[in-house]
C-alpha cells in the first residue's frame, strides 16, 4: 500500500520557521512529481510547491523567496523549509505524489499536517 507520511508541522511564531517532511513508501520516488499544497479553513486547496524527477521547482507566488522544496531521492523524502511565516500561511499542509506513465497517472496524497502560525 502506497504511504506518503508527512511530518515536521506545529505552531510557530511569526517569523519563524519549519521544516515539513514527507516520506513515501511503495512507490518508485525518482518518478514523481512531488509536491506540497495546503488548505486553510474554509479555503480550497492550493499547491505552495513542487519539484519534478528532474528536480525542477515552482512555488506559489506566496511561497516565493520564503520556501524551498527538496527531494532526496536515496531517502524517498520530499521537504519543505519554510521561513518568514506568517499567519497566513496557517493550514494543513499535504504531500502530493504524482505520475504521468501515458495512460495511467499515478497520484497520491498524504494524511496531512497542520502548520500553525502565531502573531
Amino acid at each position: 500500500q502506497v504511504q506518503l507520511v508527512e511530518s515536521g508541522g506545529g505552531l510557530v511564531q511569526s517569523g519563524g520557521s519549519l521544516r515539513l517532511s514527507c516520506a513515501t513508501s511503495r512507490i518508485t520516488f525518482r518518478l514523481y512529481t512531488m509536491g506540497w499544497f495546503r488548505q486553510a479553513p474554509g479555503k480550497e486547496r492550493e499547491l505552495v510547491a513542487r519539484i519534478t524527477s528532474d528536480h525542477n521547482t515552482d512555488y506559489a507566488d506566496s511561497a516565493q523567496g520564503r520556501f524551498i522544496i527538496s527531494r532526496d531521492n536515496t531517502k524517498n523524502s520530499v521537504y519543505l523549509q519554510m521561513n518568514s511565516l506568517k499567519r497566513e500561511d496557517t493550514a494543513v499542509y499535504y504531500c502530493n505524489a504524482i505520475w504521468d506513465a501515458g495512460p495511467t497517472t499515478y497520484n497520491y496524497w498524504g494524511q496531512g499536517t497542520q502548520v500553525t502560525v502565531s502573531s
